[in-house]
């Protein structure tokens, strides 16, 4: 994301800061819903293991 902002202010010559902000958080958004589902996926299986470990416990 970050080569793709520089080329673009390097062949448009526009030098603002946040032209290179926006995109980098918006693509960590996108990044994060699309990992969302995998992750909480991932949790509800640790969660699950971890409480029948608890449960057989004396």
């Amino acid at each position: 994301m970050g080569v793709g902002v520089s080329l673009l202010q390097a062949l448009t010559q526009i030098q603002e800061m946040t032209l290179t902000f926006v995109p980098k958080v918006v693509a960590m958004f996108v990044t994060a819903i699309i990992a969302l589902p995998f992750m909480a996926g991932v949790l509800i299986n640790l969660g699950e293991n971890l409480f029948s470990l608890i449960a057989t416990i004396e």
